[in-house]
């Protein structure tokens, strides 16, 4: 028995680090597409900086890449032994099914574990610190380079096109002011430009020398245009959904405190105390009801693995097929139907009538009894 649970731990092992590894080499790739690409090619940043940033953004991925892993994992190599005839051997010598599968169910737990501190810690955290690299980057380059030959569009209401930036000495320069509703946009062209930054008053200053006007700006000559540069303030504070689990506690408790301050009712009557009273309640709900969809969002995610596991054992059995594609096809189907719940859950966030925190656990109550009945029947041969 040890043999056996030796040799199935170490193929499990085996798989779970190279799907894991898969996983959060695609969910990464998709976040730095999204958000550090842009970063790299239009602010010429260098390597060290881009590889601090990704290493930020692995712990956030791990948050979906450990329960895919793992659910991945029991697939194929459940379905490998199956289709190898390895199980019937294995019942052949008088083992069960629940015998032999005792260590991947340990392995899923102890995966749970590290998936809570995934998600209600190292997660946060490392989202918080790569968002303030983030707006720290958008701070140092923005007032000081403005890249040749492409289009710039991080500056509110302008798009900008410069020729040529010699240590912040522009030529070429062309200035697309975006009209709204009211107004019409227009066009400012202008041989040469200078950049300079006004730190203490979050501006940066592009001056234009004979600048001439298109469309809605007929003027000429010299022209200085401001730009509001991006703020990295030292006191700011996370979004909800990136805050970590005991900040999270922290924050329901100061709405609860808040809702409970006494209000002076003054020479209000009964009635329109009652609706006061109501109105409070009400207002309380919807405050709270974010930070607590987010507090069991953490510690229901911290249980996927642990459910996947259950579910991905007996159908891996019961697909009786060692090919890759066919395991990695039904777990996203899988992972697809789990996450539905999520973001549901997450559309009604601002709704505490529907119980969004509630919703959260769904999945892993659907998952584990499903699985534990398919397990049961398994175990069972049926």
């Amino acid at each position: 028995m040890r043999t056996l649970h030796a040799y199935l731990t170490r193929q499990i092992l085996a798989s779970l680090v190279i799907t894991v590894g898969v996983f959060t080499l695609v969910l990464l790739l998709a976040n730095v597409l999204k958000e550090v690409l842009p970063l790299l090619v239009n602010r010429q940043l260098g390597f060290g900086t881009v590889a601090q940033a990704i290493g930020l953004l692995i712990p956030f991925v791990w948050v979906f890449a450990l329960p895919m892993g793992m659910l991945t994992a029991t697939l194929l190599i459940f379905g490998r032994m199956s289709a190898d005839q390895e199980l019937i051997a294995v019942r052949a010598s008088g083992i069960s099914l629940l015998s032999l599968i005792s260590p991947v169910l340990l392995l899923s737990v102890a995966l749970c574990v590290l998936s809570a501190w995934v998600n209600m810690e190292i997660g946060p955290r490392c989202r918080v610190a790569y968002n303030s690299l983030r707006n720290k980057i958008m701070l140092e380059f923005s007032n000081v380079v403005l890249p040749e030959g492409r289009f710039i569009k991080d500056f509110p209401g302008y798009l900008f096109l410069i020729g040529k930036n010699r240590n912040y000495n522009l030529e070429d320069v062309k200035v697309y002011k975006i009209g709204g509703e009211t107004n019409a946009g227009y066009l400012i062209y202008a041989r040469r430009g200078r950049l300079e930054t006004d730190v203490p008053h979050k501006k940066m200053l592009l001056y234009l020398y004979d600048a001439k006007g298109l469309g809605g700006w007929s003027g000429a000559g010299d022209l200085i245009i401001p730009l509001n540069l991006p703020t990295a303030r030292s006191d700011w504070k996370p979004r909800i959904d990136d805050m970590t689990f005991i900040q999270l506690r922290e924050q329901l408790r100061e709405f609860e405190r808040l809702s409970n301050t006494p209000i002076p009712l003054g020479h209000l009557t009964t009635n329109q105390i009652v609706e006061r009273k109501k109105e409070l309640a009400k207002q309380s709900r919807d405050m709270t009801s974010q930070v607590r969809f987010q507090i069991h969002r953490q510690v229901a995610f911290s249980f996927a693995c642990f459910g996947f596991t259950l579910v991905g054992i007996p159908l891996g059995i019961r697909m009786h097929r060692r090919e890759t594609n066919i395991g990695i096809g039904i777990a996203l189907v899988l992972v697809a139907v789990y996450y539905s719940f999520i973001v549901v859950g997450q559309s009604l966030d601002a709704r505490p009538e529907c119980a969004p925190h509630l919703i959260v656990w769904l999945p892993n109550f659907v998952f584990q009894a499903v699985g534990a009945v398919l397990l049961w029947r398994a175990n069972r041969g049926v």
